[in-house]
């Protein structure tokens, strides 16, 4: 499968109402001299104008040029963050997908925009977590470390890069060879809210390289730090299983992240 095949795929699972959430497309969100930077905002079917909701944000960790460049489309434009938008607010959730030249400043700069105006566009500022996967992981990661004691309540990490603990490297070489946002050398757990709730979503059989090393450093880490993180083992899922695989175990994944972002941002049980 070459890179723009990839591109479009989308998740293999479905809920009710997923095709008539209502979407709004490249609202402009920021402007700055490199680019004019545009959000894409999925609310519920039964989302009312003028209220403001818990809002997911799908993390962008490749600037978009290079990630256009490469597979064709901006993040936000994929069949993977259309489709986990839609899944999203189907369940109950406002998602914020974004575009960007700089991954770590625009983050940063989206994350002040939705505390400032996000009820202009039904996003509850107070309410809000992240959504990330592979490459993009270290950066939801930094933005944590950053803004998890202001507004971010949870984060969704799925077969990602974590962080280079113990003397490893693997997340750095992986930064230099796929071109993605690493801003956290030389950090640990530590750095990490205490009490911000994460789900981690390893891919039992993932390929990439020293990913999983990673990951599972990390998850061993967390627990000895006693952070409230949540693991699923995914333990037939290979990297992008959600895009790439269609079965009971992969559906049974998809169905844990969207309970966990619903229950932690919503405070509700899984519909």
């Amino acid at each position: 499968m070459d890179a723009d095949e990839m591109a479009e795929q989308s998740v293999k699972f479905e809920v009710r109402g997923a095709e008539s959430v209502i979407v709004r497309r490249d609202v402009v969100w920021r402007t700055t001299p490199a680019a004019t930077l545009t959000l894409d905002l999925y609310h519920p079917t039964d989302f009312v104008e003028g209220t403001a909701i818990p809002t997911v944000i799908l993390v962008a960790g490749y600037p978009d040029p290079g990630f256009e460049k490469y597979v064709g489309r901006k993040f936000k434009e994929t069949g993977s963050s259309r489709s986990w938008g839609r899944l999203l607010a189907a369940s109950g959730l406002a998602v914020v997908a974004y575009t960007n030249t700089d991954p770590e400043a625009d983050l940063r700069e989206l994350l002040r925009f939705l505390r400032e105006n996000g009820p202009a566009y039904g996003v509850d500022p107070a309410r809000m977590g992240l959504w990330a996967s592979s490459g993009n992981v270290p950066l939801a990661l930094g933005a944590l470390m950053e803004d998890g004691r202001k507004s971010l309540k949870c984060a969704a990490l799925c077969y990602g890069y974590t962080l280079d603990l113990d003397g490893a490297t693997d997340v750095a070489e992986a930064a230099a060879m796929f071109k993605f946002a690493n801003p956290n050398a030389g950090k640990t757990v530590a750095d990490l809210p205490v009490d911000l709730p994460l789900l981690l979503v390893r891919a039992g059989i993932d390929a990439m390289p020293g990913l999983n090393d990673a990951l599972d450093r990390f998850l061993l880490a967390a627990l000895k730090h006693n952070l409230p993180v949540s693991l699923v083992n995914q333990a037939v899922g290979q990297h992008a299983f959600d895009i790439l695989q269609d079965g009971p175990d992969a559906r049974d994944a998809i169905r844990r992240v969207l309970a966990f972002l619903r229950f932690q941002l919503l405070r509700l049980p899984e519909r």
